[in-house]
């Protein structure tokens, strides 16, 4: 450590951050199994009689499991549609030789990223919208359909919420990707072209065996995810209409612990606490498949 003391330093900022903002409010799950009043403490008033009550109590509502199915549903089709396109999407772009078609598509697929969630979700209810969206528009004057407002129906919820995920993330998420090929011996490349190998079987020998172990670890870390979709966008999405669609587990739990008139903080605890165990089991789980497949896991 006297050796290395400035890289410690350096360390010191991202492991108080975790230890604030991730370790310490792992406390407040006690609220999961206590009565909460506010102003009487951070940790209720006293033990819930039975001690499962709130799990019990989210468990016997319809509400709960919809949105559990929707949680489920929505996260798995991101996983399957957003998972491998930005690994396609790298393997693409390292192949490609012009530095200026490089240039340009690393700003346009990487802008994305910096743009709020508030203002995508905006530019796509005005694309959408039935009066002025130019989507609307297009359909209605090449295709004849009927004009629609697609935010507001169900069926058309999970594929938007998928593709603006695809949109806004995959030149990013690339970067690691690219990252891993970049650290790939040339020499390999060279020994299969003098062998006669083609690109694609470049591709398909040398750059994705190398870059396994990353798509592993990413992998293991998008199940662990599952569960955990975050409730802004989908807030920004939500409406009337498409609940039974666009309800999942979080945008239940911020109902019943601050949308609600008489807010229920321990019956949200409880759920947030079942939805992190999940969450647990499943890295958990994904991590030993993937160290007996492949030997290579976060683990």
């Amino acid at each position: 450590m006297g050796r290395y003391w400035q890289l410690y330093a350096i360390m010191l900022v991202p492991v108080c951050y975790f230890l604030l903002f991730k370790y310490v409010p792992m406390l407040g799950n006690i609220l999961a199994f206590r009565r909460f009043k506010p102003l009487t403490g951070p940790y209720g008033v006293s033990w819930a009689q039975p001690p499962l009550r709130y799990f019990q109590q989210f468990m016997g509502q319809e509400g709960f499991w919809q949105a559990f199915r929707n949680t489920l549903i929505i996260s798995v089709e991101n996983l399957a549609v957003n998972f491998p396109f930005p690994i396609i999407f790298a393997v693409l772009f390292n192949e490609l030789t012009s530095v200026k078609a490089r240039r340009f598509i690393q700003t346009v697929s990487y802008m994305p990223r910096f743009i709020s969630t508030v203002v995508v979700i905006s530019i796509l209810s005005q694309m959408l919208s039935p009066s002025t969206g130019a989507v609307n528009r297009l359909l209605s004057q090449v295709l004849g359909l009927p004009r629609i407002y697609y935010l507001n129906e169900p069926a058309f919820f999970r594929p938007l919420y998928i593709l603006t995920d695809m949109w806004q993330y995959t030149g990013w998420t690339a970067i690691i990707y690219l990252s891993a090929i970049a650290g790939i011996e040339k020499d390999l490349y060279e020994a299969a072209y003098m062998d006669g190998a083609s690109r694609f079987q470049q591709i398909f020998y040398i750059t994705i065996p190398s870059i396994l172990p990353t798509i592993m670890v990413m992998l293991i870390l998008n199940i662990g995810n599952l569960m955990s979709l975050g409730y802004e966008k989908v807030l920004l999405m939500q409406t009337p209409t498409n609940m039974a669609a666009s309800d999942i587990i979080d945008t239940y739990v911020y109902r019943l612990s601050l949308g609600a008139s008489t807010p229920q903080y321990s019956l949200g605890t409880a759920v947030g606490l079942f939805n992190g165990t999940i969450g647990l089991v499943l890295v958990t789980g994904a991590n030993r498949i993937a160290r007996r497949l492949t030997g290579s896991g976060i683990y």
